[in-house]
């Protein structure tokens, strides 16, 4: 299966012989063995395979599986949100003591999880533009630095990575990239291909498309050599004593990462995702290939529509030619197709942007982004209130900048819709 609209929908679980054709929920907390010496090797992680669904379950594994096939991966990890994504990948690497650098252009919710809690756990983060010079960038390196986080495209200022010249920043400071590639989907954007070392999602967004369940993945590309710099990343390369001495590194090679992930922070802090929910995934994963190309089908033209309205102020959204992103996307994405979000502001500013919103009949006001439906939302009101001016700024969030994500409906619907709305702001 050498096309990803194929490996959508066929990889993953292949049944065998009288087995169901779709793949099965294993809803089941627990799993039996014959022998208490079979459970103990489990325990001490000398034979794989399955016993409590906190750490694994085969439902999650088959849908963790496709989605490390479609990103071109080795492994990869469900979690149960994509919060619980973001922090399971920094955590895995830092402890308390550590730095990391991240871009400042995040979700607001990523923001604060590496802002104020991480603070509280002992790691410290610096926030950079990602649009600044590589010598201006290495300026937030430190000695304890473990590793640089950032977001394909970001959310919701819509500003679009370098992902090749932040992979050779991390690289020449001998730590890993992290990028957060849920809006641009392995449909149109794979990270590893471009130097990124460790990819993560909020599933619930495109990938699930209905809306219908929570949950966020863990891709390792298994092309950072942990072993390399043993006194940086100590979790990975000492003696775990909660396993008796086990360092995973050299147990597990290139599944290391991964594999720390599952058996000492799923095992130690849960966050797994259900296997319904896992279920659900799967069943949005085969069609995402044909729902992104409608995505940016139709936010090409509503970006357009926009740009040329004599309301609104400005647009961003890098599939157009006016965008300063726009030469980058031809590089970087398929057939130079991002995701179906925009953000833009109105010239009458954010008063009148809230008057807007509330005009809107068809597309919703709600917490959320990146599925079938139309949807709109005030970043600076909303997901990122809890930010400062000068935050917001640094995340390329002006007041009135308002986040559209534009559905899989008629685009004449939706276009009808935002004319409406417009003409009553």
């Amino acid at each position: 299966m050498t096309h990803i609209n194929t490996r959508c929908i066929q990889s993953g679980w292949k049944p065998k012989k009288g087995e169901p054709r779709v793949l099965p929920i294993y809803q089941s907390t627990t799993f039996k063995y014959d022998t208490s010496e079979q459970m103990a090797k489990l325990f001490d992680l000398e034979e794989p395979g399955y016993f409590y669904s906190r750490l694994q379950n085969p439902t999650n594994d088959f849908v963790a599986k496709k989605i490390a096939e479609l990103e071109g991966g080795r492994q990869a990890i469900l979690t149960a949100s994509g919060q619980a994504a973001s922090f399971y990948a920094v955590f895995n690497i830092c402890e308390a003591g550590d730095h990391f650098v991240s871009t400042s252009a995040l979700y607001g919710g990523t923001f604060n999880l590496f802002q104020v809690t991480m603070k509280k756990l002992g790691i410290e983060v610096t926030f950079i533009d990602q649009d600044a010079p590589a010598e201006e960038i290495q300026k937030a390196f430190k000695p304890n630095t473990k590793l640089v986080f950032a977001e394909t495209i970001a959310n919701p200022a819509g500003n679009i990575l370098d992902i090749k010249k932040m992979a050779e920043i991390a690289h020449k400071n001998g730590v890993p990239l992290i990028v957060d590639n849920t809006f641009a989907t392995p449909i149109h954007c794979r990270p590893f291909e471009f130097g990124a070392d460790i990819v993560t999602h909020s599933t619930s967004k495109y990938m699930d498309g209905h809306a219908c369940a929570l949950g966020g993945v863990i891709v390792d590309s298994g092309h950072f050599d942990w072993s390399a710099h043993t006194e940086k990343f100590p979790g990975l390369n000492k003696p775990d004593e909660s396993y008796h001495g086990l360092i995973y590194s050299k147990t597990f090679g290139p599944d290391a990462y991964i594999t720390k992930a599952t058996v000492q922070l799923m095992r130690d802090l849960g966050s797994m995702a259900s296997p319904q929910n896992a279920f659900l995934l799967n069943l949005g994963l085969e069609t995402l290939h044909l729902r992104m190309q409608r995505h940016c089908e139709n936010a090409l033209k509503v970006a357009e529509y926009l740009e040329k309205h004599p309301k609104v102020a400005w647009v961003n959204y890098a599939g157009l030619k006016s965008s300063p992103y726009y030469e980058l996307v031809q590089k970087q994405f398929t057939n130079g197709l991002t995701c179906g979000v925009i953000a833009f502001g109105l010239k009458a500013g954010k008063e009148n942007a809230i008057k807007f919103m509330d005009s809107l009949q068809m597309i919703a006001i709600v917490t959320h982004v990146a599925d079938t439906r139309s949807c709109v939302l005030h970043p600076a009101s909303h997901t990122h209130r809890q930010l400062s001016n000068e935050q917001l700024l640094a995340a390329g969030i002006n007041p009135d900048l308002i986040r559209l994500s534009v559905g899989i409906e008629h685009d004449s619907d939706i276009l009808a819709d935002l004319e409406q709305a417009l003409a009553l702001s």
